[in-house]
């Protein structure tokens, strides 16, 4: 694959997906706010102080990159705050949406320029964006802020597909990292492996559909 960048890759499923990209000779380029004893460890190109929700280092992530041909983009870094009816916060619910759905989108246009043809980008959602999906309610900052990804991750489809890049919009499962608290079913490494095998399968045919890390394709 080459040239792969991944948001928020200082710990957790960003991290595995790091490590894992890494084993298999992929060259790593992990952004991070602040990096981590494990994301120095693994020596991958390190960069840090990229906050996905201010676009200043956006315009410094991508000088850092000059010269790079970027295969694989995989959009990781996110947050989940709680809210429910109640107890709304705007603030918590409007920087869910900047950090899950604007900052991503915003990022990925600008490193367009950087993908090679051919390319992938991936888009780690959550079927909590799922409206078909929703039986329990409440979250609503996370479930609007990745509903609104998964519709950008379908619009970007549709913008890049001349350019030969294909977009897949990603689950990765109920995963056990800070985000959920530790609590979950599976663990950050198994969650990286399937996502991995479902960007490997994506193809033009494939761009532009919303996938459980497990294979299920998921409901809009």
């Amino acid at each position: 694959m080459g040239n792969v960048l991944i948001t928020g890759a200082n710990k957790g499923i960003g991290f595995e997906l790091a490590k894992q990209l890494k084993s298999r000779g992929e060259t790593i380029h992990a952004t991070c706010r602040k990096s981590s004893a494990a994301l120095d460890a693994l020596d991958v190109h390190i960069y840090p102080n990229i906050d996905i929700q201010d676009h200043a280092t956006h315009d410094e992530l991508s000088k850092q990159l000059e010269g790079v041909s970027l295969d694989l983009v995989i959009q990781n870094a996110g947050i989940l705050t709680p809210t429910r009816l109640g107890e709304l916060d705007v603030a918590a619910i409007r920087a869910q949406f900047e950090v899950n759905a604007l900052g991503p989108l915003m990022l990925t246009e600008k490193l367009l320029s950087k993908i090679s043809k051919g390319g992938k980008i991936a888009l780690i959602s959550s079927r909590m964006g799922s409206i078909a999906d929703n039986t329990s309610g409440s979250s609503y900052g996370y479930r609007m802020s990745k509903a609104a990804l998964n519709i950008a991750g379908v619009s970007l489809a549709q913008d890049v597909q001349d350019q030969e890049i294909a977009v897949t919009i990603l689950h990765p499962g109920y995963v056990q990292t800070d985000i959920t608290g530790g609590r979950g079913f599976i663990t950050a490494d198994i969650a990286a492996k399937g996502l991995i095998e479902r960007i490997d399968d994506l193809t033009m045919e494939t761009s532009g559909r919303f996938w459980h890390q497990n294979g299920e394709e998921l409901p809009w």
